[in-house]
């Protein structure tokens, strides 16, 4: 029986936290590169959105770097680190904003006037989009932590869907339906708690060192 239980141990395969934390941190910052991907990535999903196209918008739910600076919100509650919690909030707030004006920039362009199903999917969250956020940034932090990291990140980065609901957030802001706007925006926020949530838990639970104050 203890074999069993031996199973679900996560020590084992435990990356060096320090190094775990120095890969967060990197990922928080969006200037450049970064920044620039997730201008793309947004014109594909918002192009995803416009032809309906439920493969281009997975295909930048998995370009998007935004899952960088929710992880390190999480992060940096979990270690008690204020810089990185502060740096983490102002790179997710420019990146939200950068990523608004782009969706909203492109639809105010676009020749789309019906809302697809793919808009309307993201208009009206529920208990299973907090329930996907959750479990998907629970998985992602873990993921994060192994030395096996594999293929989850991307996969955690489709489930929990934060490109698509900003896209459309940005469609409410250029039609002028801000119940479009309000409803995508809502789910995009319940996406970046629940993440960064996960990712405190886990943190806690594995016990990364605290970052003492001076």
């Amino acid at each position: 029986m203890n074999n069993f239980f031996d199973k679900f141990k996560l020590n084992a395969e435990k990356e060096e936290l320090q190094t775990v934390i120095t890969n967060i941190d990197n990922g928080v910052v969006f200037r450049g590169t970064n920044l620039w991907v997730l201008i793309f990535a947004i014109f594909v999903a918002s192009l995803g959105l416009n032809v309906n196209s439920t493969a281009v918008i997975i295909g930048a739910m998995l370009i998007s770097p935004l899952m960088g600076p929710i992880m390190g919100i999480g992060l940096g509650m979990g270690i008690n680190d204020v810089s990185l919690l502060r740096k983490a909030i102002y790179n997710y707030a420019i990146a939200t904003g950068v990523a608004l004006t782009t969706s909203t920039i492109f639809f105010l362009l676009s020749p789309l006037n019906d809302a697809h199903s793919e808009i309307l999917a993201r208009t009206a969250p529920n208990i299973y989009d907090v329930l996907i956020a959750l479990f998907g940034g629970l998985a992602g932090i873990i993921a994060t932590s192994s030395k096996q990291k594999g293929n989850v990140i991307p996969g955690v980065a489709i489930a929990t869907a934060l490109m698509p609901p900003l896209c459309t957030a940005g469609y409410g802001l250029a039609t002028w339906q801000f119940n479009f706007f309000f409803g995508a925006f809502y789910l995009f926020i319940i996406n970046t708690v629940f993440i960064a949530l996960a990712t405190f838990i886990i943190v806690r639970f594995l016990h990364f060192p605290y970052r003492h104050l001076q």
